[in-house]
């Protein structure tokens, strides 16, 4: 029996958000799933590769969607949503070591998520009482450092574990240097984080309207 011919050559519909920005933003849910079991396991080295590449993925969204006009309300919550489970979970996952160590408190994993769970609220709040409060280059920079933190955290834990470094000349030097940078990162941070959170509420109190 053949189709019948008002059904000839439809193709399948296609949902209005499964655009490739979105599709990107949900493998970086994903890359998280994976990346946690990885610092389970204590497999530095792996944790770093598909951190580096979620927060490819990152980067490549925001561009797709500028680029193709794929913009949407759904991209402008799931994309910061998706962020965050890839920093705090990745804090998390790495707490109990760096706590252990000497190099990541509970109270600075405790602030990181705090004032994610505290901005996302109010800008939910705000957003539908229709005022504008999209991410600022503090919030930017808050993103960028607290990813370089992690990459810092990451390579400072793979180093000892490297054969080619291990035994090489230089190597403790470049082991001090590089736990250096990953206490700098990751205290610049916190202070970041402190301060961005802090914007956003001083915007919470003179909203501007869109």
């Amino acid at each position: 029996m053949s189709a019948p011919s008002s059904l000839v050559g439809v193709k399948p519909a296609v949902p209005h958000w499964l655009h490739l920005a979105n599709i990107l933003t949900l493998s970086r849910l994903g890359l998280s799933v994976v990346l946690f079991a990885l610092l389970a396991a204590e497999m530095w080295r792996a944790s770093l590769a598909i951190f580096l590449i979620a927060a490819l993925t990152d980067w490549l969204d925001g561009m797709v969607a500028r680029m193709q006009g794929l913009v949407s309300s759904l991209g402008r919550v799931l994309d910061p949503l998706v962020d965050k489970v890839l920093i705090c979970g990745a804090f998390v996952f790495l707490l109990p070591l760096g706590a252990e160590q000497g190099w990541l408190y509970p109270w600075m994993v405790t602030v990181v998520i705090a004032r994610e769970l505290i901005i996302s609220g109010l800008r939910d709040q705000l957003e539908s009482m229709g005022a504008a409060f999209g991410a600022d280059w503090l919030g930017k920079v808050k993103m960028v450092l607290q990813s370089a933190a992690i990459i810092a955290i990451l390579v400072a834990l793979e180093v000892p574990n490297h054969p080619d470094w291990a035994d090489a000349s230089g190597a403790s030097s470049l082991l001090d240097a590089v736990r250096v940078i990953r206490d700098v990162l990751i205290w610049a941070m916190v202070v970041a984080t402190v301060v961005s959170g802090a914007n956003y509420l001083l915007r919470m109190i003179a909203p501007k309207k869109t």
